[in-house]
């Protein structure tokens, strides 16, 4: 059963996406409630499970890989063992920032996260290509952010 979200939470969930160092103090003026409303609605959105947790928000230039690409996979076989080690591929390589299935032309699609556009490309060359499951990778380079939203 889902958990029974009013406006009150949906501004305190809104708030905490933009800045989940808020106090409950710094919440509750920002929502009308006082701090100890926010408090037990806080825990209570966190023991239901529709806050999973809190992170850090990266500044990706900062971390010289600012160079960030959408990479479309199609596999060349749906097969649990073949599922199981483009699974491994994902997990271990530090380069795939996220990485989700997919309906429609492609299988999955992968954020990747580079310093360069020759690191780039030898993760497609090197990486990717080689992989004996992967049949076919198209590839979009991400030239700006119009929007993040982060949860």
């Amino acid at each position: 059963m889902h958990e029974k979200i009013d406006g009150f939470d949906w501004q305190i969930l809104k708030a905490l996406q933009g800045n989940a160092a808020l106090t409950n103090a710094e919440l509750s003026q920002r929502v009308g409630l006082s701090a100890s409303q926010v408090s037990r609605r806080r825990v209570r959105l966190e023991r239901s499970g529709v806050i999973t947790g809190y992170h850090a928000h990266l500044n990706v230039a900062a971390t010289g890989r600012s160079m960030r690409a959408f990479v479309r996979v199609n596999l060349r076989s749906h097969s649990k063992a073949g599922e199981h080690e483009f699974a491994r591929l994902i997990e271990t390589n530090p380069l795939i920032a996220e990485a989700i299935s997919v309906s429609g032309d492609a299988d999955y699609v992968l954020m990747v996260e580079c310093e360069t556009l020759e690191a780039f490309a030898g993760f497609i060359h090197e990486v990717l290509l080689p992989h004996d499951n992967v049949a076919q990778v198209r590839s979009e380079l991400v030239l700006r952010d119009l929007k993040k939203r982060f949860g």
